[in-house]
């Protein structure tokens, strides 16, 4: 067991008018699976890589462990060679027989070490990293992100490996995972850090508790500031009332006063004017046990979205469809069955390379008025198109509907080039409006001026889930719009399609957001 302890951390990167972390003190244990919890762009990423020796800061971080960091990185010539030649630029020294069984714990052939990465699926090569990674000794592991691209079977896998290790930060937005395997969590707050025992779901309960008492307190305090400010204001207008009582009066009127009332006067108005001093003090009191009380409050603002109604109930026919890529010897897809109808939100479910995204890509092509099966096809862009549609071709029957108006998220971000506002004109966007809804995802306004190619992934899929939303559709499909999204976004769009149930065709792997969203799922 080792402490790491961080004290007065301050960091900020250069050119950027806020700091990510100012004076921020904090200790974790070496032997605690830790759960590392934040909206997106708040600094995961940026302390993990602070651990990891690579960014200056202020401050301090004492500790005697030695760290190491999934995912490794992987550059045009990695993906040529083989897992076991990259070992030991992964983990130098690290042993090939651990990293076996490692392996035959995530139940992965040993075969797939001698397989160039680029034919590995993203599931292998989470596993073969995540092998490397646990073969060290005596490291504390920082782990960001496993899950992302996963399918449910891998997901399950690398979760049920997670939960028998320990020893590690897990950056994860993966509600099912973050309660399946660790014991702590450390939360970046909006004003604050805090670390805590237990799981996401026991955090988040004590977190709404923590913040309907803070809502009260607030209010408790505002009802008591205004009662204050009252008092204090009739108070005072007395004492001023009665200060201009001692320069002249009306002998007639006022026949028992003699100018030495006016000391009494003056000593009234005195003990008037202190008690108004007394109230502003208690006011001042107030005011400063009810600063902080919300700082830390997560306000999910509500999020619209504009779901136009279709003249038929069915919107998507698929009946024994076949669907596969000119050059290959067998179909992607084989006699699959499923309809879609208005106000239905059904979910494609299946492993990595069963076809789902094919799926997406021959919907999109009907809906755009091109012969799937044509040649030589001259594509235009239908939102933000797949690639690849020029070599797909289907068999069996599928129909979508005419004049269909298609809302579409792609899986891929790295067309996402150039900043808001020309993205804004490009996709034919109020800007105004694509800014407002972005600033209700959280996103932080100095990035408004940013090119998005510096953007995270998470702000990049924020953009196309803000995009998707501010398009009148009949149809919303989304091709796993959550990689990268924080779990408070994902709680907004939950609560989003929860309130307005837009018709949506969905790939998505996280298990509670398709539990809690899902009408009908299709195993592929």
């Amino acid at each position: 067991m080792a402490l790491i302890n961080v004290s007065d951390l301050t960091f900020a990167y250069e050119g950027s008018f806020d700091n990510i972390f100012e004076k921020v003190s904090f200790s974790i244990d070496t032997d605690w699976k830790l759960g590392f919890i934040g909206r997106n762009g708040k600094g995961k990423t940026t302390f993990l890589r602070i651990l990891l020796g690579g960014l200056e800061y202020d401050g301090s971080v004492s500790t005697s462990t030695v760290f190491d960091y999934f995912p490794y990185e992987l550059n045009d010539a990695d993906m040529e060679k083989c897992a076991c030649d990259l070992f030991d630029k992964w983990k130098s020294g690290v042993e090939s027989w651990r990293i076996l069984v490692e392996l035959a714990e995530l139940n992965v052939d040993a075969e797939v070490l001698y397989r160039p990465i680029k034919t590995l699926s993203f599931g292998e090569r989470t596993k073969v990293m995540l092998a490397v990674l646990f073969a060290g000794e005596n490291e504390f592991l920082l782990i960001d992100e496993p899950t992302n691209h996963l399918d449910a079977n891998s997901r399950e896998s690398v979760k049920g490996y997670l939960n028998k290790k320990k020893g590690f930060i897990l950056v994860s937005h993966d509600r099912d995972l973050l309660d399946a395997v660790i014991d702590h969590v450390l939360v970046l707050n909006r004003e604050s850090i805090e670390v805590q025992a237990g799981n996401f779901s026991s955090w988040w309960e004590n977190k709404e508790k923590a913040d309907a008492f803070a809502k009260a307190e607030n209010e408790k305090h505002l009802r008591e500031i205004s009662k204050l400010k009252e008092a204090a204001d009739r108070a005072s207008r007395w004492a001023e009332k009665n200060e201009n009582t001692k320069i002249g009066f009306n002998p007639v009127k006022e026949h028992d006063r003699f100018m030495d009332t006016r000391a009494y006067i003056g000593s009234k108005t005195k003990k008037m004017q202190s008690r108004v001093k007394s109230f502003e003090n208690r006011i001042e009191r107030e005011i400063e046990e009810k600063e902080g009380l919300l700082n830390d409050i997560e306000n999910v603002k509500d999020l619209k979205v504009m779901p136009l109604e279709y003249y038929k109930d069915r919107l998507i026919e698929c009946r024994d469809f076949s669907l596969g890529y000119r050059g290959s010897a067998e179909n992607v897809i084989n006699g699959l069955t499923f309809e879609l109808k208005q106000g239905e939100r059904v979910f494609l479910r299946g492993e990595n390379g069963c076809g789902k995204s094919s799926i997406i890509k021959a919907i999109l092509m009907k809906a755009s008025g091109f012969d799937v099966n044509g040649d030589a096809l001259r594509l235009k862009e239908y939102g933000m198109v797949p690639k690849d549609f020029d070599n797909l071709f289907i068999e069996g029957t599928l129909n979508v509907g005419a004049n269909l108006k298609i809302s579409y998220i792609n899986q891929d971000t790295s067309h996402l080039k150039g900043n808001l506002k020309e993205y804004a004109k490009y996709r034919g966007l109020d800007y105004t409006l694509l800014l407002a809804l972005l600033n209700q995802l959280d996103f932080n306004k100095v990035q408004y001026s940013k090119n998005m190619e510096d953007f995270s992934e998470g702000q990049k899929k924020k953009v196309l889930i803000a995009s998707s939303l501010l398009t009148s559709a009949h149809l919303y499909i989304w091709d796993e719009p959550l990689n990268y999204i924080d779990v408070f976004s994902r709680m907004q769009i939950e609560k989003l399609i929860e309130t307005y149930a837009p018709t949506m065709l969905i790939v998505e792997h996280d298990v509670r957001f398709t539990e809690k969203i899902s009408t009908k799922i299709i195993d592929i």
